[in-house]
């Protein structure tokens, strides 16, 4: 496995949380904690996101505020470590593989209750993967090996038994992608068929509960989300402190990624959720060689922004343009018209790698240099257009198609976040010189996204999905035909063409075979087949800038996000207050 370093500018590294301090006597008090610089419990931290949550439950919506608050107040069996790629035990102390490679025995760690005071067993294991494959949720894709269901089993209540339909090369490694949620909660909406509607957001805060850090005790729509301690939380550090260190979270709304910025400068929050824009570098560089910010850079990202067609079967129905607009030779075209170094010059100000699929360079284990490079070449990119009845008829560089319509499309994107901006306005420019009229729309992120998990009312899309691991057999929502995240064509009943079913047959070889050479090759065999049918066209990979405020301490940045908060039950704060 990959490790991913984080270089840290203008700013120290903060001390391990497992650190131990000794006091004289023998005794280890708060004041012996931080004249050792070892962090220390309380204080609260105020972090800025863009959006609204969807729901409090990740299990049946996957936008990113949502999922940093089933991070922050959900636990999960087992965890990979963002920043060492390493699986560690979490909910489940250890667990072992039979001779097949089938089945997995966990043993659940003792003593765990979740934030109400009722114990944890194999029981809300057991119901947390039939809610995971219920209707309502989103899961089940990462949740299934080959189409096929896992099978768990409580053998006693601090054991459970999950058996594999077939080997798979990762192993207990997908249990990452579940939270735990509680049975006594929620067993209820599950045996009515609500369980989609659960937890949303009208629900009261005092009715949801966890294995997590934090409980939610407080949701001001549009405003702020506010997470406190959970005393109960299983972690403690290496010196017996109790996790988390903060007392309190605070999830502000602020959509605008200007206010997030000034918000962080002023001494007014404490973080951004997520990376910042490179615009933002020489501002938070200078705050951080004064010293009030720490500015880390994780070098480039593991996730680029991506271009699609709506290829939904009967999406362009009576449309003109239905004769072109899905065609394999349009999205290849754009591949080519599209001068990938300008792009990563003009929208991420130079601070962005050239990439030509949805796997970076970023992603070592995975990335493969074999999968085939598009050249920059408008001339080719006219004549593959021309293949399919684009050309230029009235001598004014604007493509039309035999019935004398114009090669035009609508793209959406997402309004306010800058670097979705700037390249939709690239790629519509860039367009412009191939003879290809595209239009802009922006749209607020959920509206964007419920737009086009809708599958048809509209042309194209200009977003970025952040991966959740760096496994792609951990990614079938996106990689096969019936994924609820194959946003070219969502949730197939069957793969919609030949090409889908051979990358269906690839990732299946990828994600079963045990041997790692195999893997490897089955997998730059999918790479190959998307690379080649383009359903999604990537241009820019970003290198990832984070920051915080000085004052937050024991952070471990990795290049998944979120980036900072990945690892919030170890952050602290050096002082109760912030700095005015």
């Amino acid at each position: 496995m990959s490790v991913i370093a984080a270089a840290a500018i203008g700013c120290r590294a903060a001390p391990p949380a497992s650190q131990a301090v000794e006091s004289v006597s023998g005794e280890v008090t708060a004041a012996d904690r931080v004249a050792a610089g070892a962090p220390t419990r309380g204080g609260e931290l105020t972090v800025n996101v863009r959006a609204e949550p969807q729901s409090f439950t990740w299990y049946t919506r996957r936008d990113g505020t949502t999922q940093l608050l089933s991070l922050l107040t959900q636990g999960k069996l087992v965890r990979v470590n963002r920043a060492t790629e390493e699986l560690e035990p979490w909910l489940a102390e250890s667990w072992t593989r039979s001779s097949d490679g089938l089945r997995y025995t966990l043993k659940l760690r003792p003593g765990v209750t979740f934030a109400d005071g009722r114990p944890f067993t194999a029981d809300d294991v057991v119901f947390s993967f039939a809610a995971a494959y219920d209707r309502g949720s989103v899961l089940a894709d990462s949740l299934q090996v080959k189409g096929a269901r896992l099978v768990v089993t409580a053998l006693d209540p601090a054991s459970v038994e999950i058996a594999f339909p077939s080997p798979f090369g990762p192993g207990v490694r997908l249990l990452d992608n579940l939270p735990i949620l509680p049975r006594h909660k929620l067993q209820g909406a599950l045996d009515a068929g609500t369980f989609g509607d659960a937890w949303g957001l009208s629900t009261p805060v005092s009715a949801v509960t966890g294995l997590g850090p934090f409980v939610l005790s407080a949701y001001v729509p549009g405003q702020r989300i506010v997470l406190t301690r959970n005393e109960r939380y299983f972690r403690s550090d290496a010196a017996g402190i109790r996790l988390p260190y903060l007392e309190r979270i605070i999830v502000e709304i602020v959509p605008e990624q200007d206010a997030q910025i000034l918000r962080l400068l002023a001494g007014q929050s404490d973080m951004p959720a997520f990376e910042v824009r490179p615009e933002d570098y020489a501002p938070l560089k200078r705050a951080a060689d004064a010293g009030s910010v720490q500015l880390f850079d994780l070098g480039p990202g593991l996730d680029a922004d991506g271009f699609w067609i709506n290829l939904k079967p009967g999406a362009f129905d009576g449309d003109p343009r239905a004769d072109w607009i899905q065609r394999d030779e349009l999205r290849q075209a754009i591949s080519m018209a599209v001068d990938r170094r300008l792009f990563a010059d003009t929208v991420f100000l130079g601070a962005a790698t050239p990439v030509f699929g949805p796997v970076t360079p970023a992603n070592k284990k995975w990335y493969s240099a074999e999968v085939p490079q598009v050249e920059h070449d408008v001339d080719g990119a006219k004549a593959l257009l021309a293949t399919i009845g684009l050309v230029d008829r009235n001598g004014d560089r604007l493509l039309e198609d035999r019935r004398g319509n114009l090669a035009r499309l609508t793209l959406l994107t997402q309004k306010g976040q800058t670097a979705l901006e700037r390249g939709a306005a690239t790629i519509r420019d860039e367009l412009h010189a191939l003879g290809v009229t595209m239009d802009v729309v922006m749209l607020d992120g959920n509206a964007l996204v419920q737009r086009f998990l809708s599958g048809r009312n509209y042309d194209a899309v200009y977003f970025r999905f952040g991966a959740t691991d760096t496994d792609p057999a951990l990614s079938p929502d996106f990689w096969l035909s019936g994924g609820s995240s194959h946003v070219w064509n969502l949730a197939q009943k069957s793969p919609a063409t030949e090409w889908e079913q051979r990358i269906d047959a690839a990732m299946a070889r990828h994600t079963t075979a045990l041997d790692e050479k195999a893997r490897h090759r089955a997998f730059v065999e999918a790479q190959t087949i998307f690379a080649e049918h383009a359903p999604v066209v990537y241009f820019a990979a970003p290198r990832v800038y984070v920051a915080a405020a000085s004052r937050v301490v024991n952070l471990t940045p990795a290049v998944l996000r979120p980036q900072l908060l990945w690892s919030a039950d170890t952050i602290a704060v050096a002082h109760q207050e912030r700095p005015r």
